[in-house]
């Protein structure tokens, strides 16, 4: 839950960090990204995923240097404890105001020769597990806090939207595709919401289905506490790859037998929002890097990782979405990019074919609990009060109906994937990715000059330890606030 100081776990090399920041960036939005690459073109996408893939591993590096800040508060907090325990010992019989006087001028004076005594890196090591909640209830003030909860239970309302909506619609796609065609999606054929799917059930009809009976078996892990096991993350890492390689290597076979249909265009202005949105959403992993980087056994090299890490990742994302926009028309690309192989003429063998259709329903569904008590904990948060406790109807009623009814309502209303993956991306994302952790190492560095003077050296600094990277960073994401808005607002006057 964020706002809470956690033990670390069990402690990983920095490899196997690397492996679940990897994991975790590559999730649902790559599934997004080859339509979105088809609708803005392959050269603008390109330069986009490569400029905004950089923007994240500053931010990343940003989050980074704000822990190692958080994490000097507490150890200087403990060693303040501990020398004040040993002061009142050795002094008891002492005049209590001269004892508080004497306490007050130790916190006054003591901070700057305690830390050239001791060392200032040994203050900056991330050994506590500090929550981006709990650093922003740290370095912001309350004002600050409050935007922060609501931009972070924006996104999560975003990304339990897309999984609402995302499970049903690869169950509507596999089971109602061609109607009686059980080879799934035809090449050629645009299918409706109106369309029939089975007898006098409409498409549209077989997805609410799908999404009542969704909400049904998943919902109620709402309103109880759910932890993530490490084997079914493990289960559905090794199913995410499976399905990823699959794909990337039967659309390089096509491409290859000249069975390629794709002719992507250089650039298409009218797509870059949507693309933006991906891309910013596909690249998230910021208000997760407490727990995947505090566990880390050496961090040395940590931003060295980080950065191999994405390069990784910018790999990963061109190579699918290259293979796919050449291998498929642009028209024909779906919003989950699987359903694109629930084709006899793409994948022969039916295993395959259900396998690949079915994938976003076994992965998302199990991530779907864990984000909606995620969420449901950053309300109580928000609205928690110091030594208050919430009554029994309000803790498991309220907070679980108001976490679970606006997603599926919005899944409800509309199954476009790309849409609510680019206006969450867009929105929540930019703040998430960009303003906040921009304003966490603003506010850090000056605290940690305050509380430990100039000479102290936050071993996890940024390499991007100018000012200027914190302005051009919050620039940034202003002009894309601006350009989304502006871009949002023509095409509904347009149509």
């Amino acid at each position: 839950m964020a706002g809470e100081i956690t033990d670390t776990g069990e402690l990983y090399s920095p490899y196997v960090g690397l492996v679940y920041m990897f994991n975790l960036i590559v999730g649902t939005g790559a599934l997004t990204m080859p339509k979105a690459f088809a609708s803005a073109g392959w050269l603008v996408s390109l330069g986009l995923l490569v400029f905004l893939g950089f923007m994240s591993f500053v931010t990343t590096t940003f989050v980074m240097e704000a822990m190692a800040a958080a994490n000097a508060q507490l150890h200087w907090k403990r060693m303040e404890n501990r020398q004040e325990e040993d002061d009142d010992d050795s002094s008891s019989a002492s005049d209590s105001d001269a004892l508080m006087q004497d306490s007050y001028e130790r916190a006054e004076k003591r901070p700057i020769l305690s830390v050239q005594r001791r060392g200032s890196q040994n203050l900056f090591e991330i050994t506590d597990r500090v929550e981006m909640g709990q650093m922003a209830s740290v370095f912001f003030n309350k004002v600050g806090v409050n935007l922060f909860y609501f931009c972070i239970i924006t996104y999560l309302y975003g990304d339990l939207a897309i999984y609402a909506a995302a499970v049903p619609f690869s169950l509507m796609q596999v089971t109602c595709a061609g109607g009686n065609d059980s080879c799934g999606v035809e090449a050629d054929v645009k299918y409706n919401d109106t369309d029939q799917c089975w007898g006098p059930l409409r498409r549209v009809d077989a997805y609410r289905i799908y999404l009542a009976v969704f909400t049904l078996l998943l919902g109620p892990f709402t309103f109880f506490d759910v932890q993530k096991t490490k084997y079914l993350q493990i289960l559905t890492s090794l199913m995410r790859w499976i399905a990823f390689a699959i794909m990337i290597v039967l659309a390089l076979v096509r491409i290859g037998h000249g069975q390629g249909e794709g002719h992507p265009p250089l650039a298409s202005l009218s797509g870059v929002r949507n693309l933006f949105g991906v891309c910013v959403y596909s690249f998230m992993c910021q208000h997760s890097l407490p727990s995947l980087v505090t566990p880390v056994s050496c961090k040395r090299h940590l931003t060295r990782l980080v950065l191999m890490n994405y390069v990784l990742i910018l790999a990963f994302y061109s190579l699918l979405s290259f293979t796919a926009i050449f291998c498929f028309r642009g028209d024909s690309l779906l919003d989950m990019y699987t359903l694109n192989f629930a084709r006899c003429d793409v994948v022969s063998v039916a295993a395959v074919r259900y396998f690949l259709g079915l994938f976003p329903v076994f992965t998302i569904s199990t991530n779907f609990p864990i984000i909606a008590v995620t969420l449901r904990n950053n309300w109580k948060t928000l609205f928690h009060r110091e030594g208050g406790t919430y009554p029994w109807v309000v803790d498991r009623v309220v907070f679980p109906t108001i976490t679970l009814l606006p997603p599926v309502l919005v899944a409800f209303c509309t199954h476009d994937l790309e849409s609510l993956v680019g206006i969450t991306g867009a929105y929540a994302g930019t703040g998430i990715q960009y303003v906040i952790p921009a304003f966490l190492v603003h506010l850090c560095r000056k605290d940690s000059q305050l509380a430990f003077g100039p000479e102290a050296v936050n071993k996890h600094r940024s390499p991007f330890r100018h000012t200027f990277w914190v302005g051009f960073v919050l620039f940034w994401a202003f002009s894309c606030f601006l350009f989304v808005t502006a871009n949002i607002v023509l095409s509904e006057s347009k149509v």
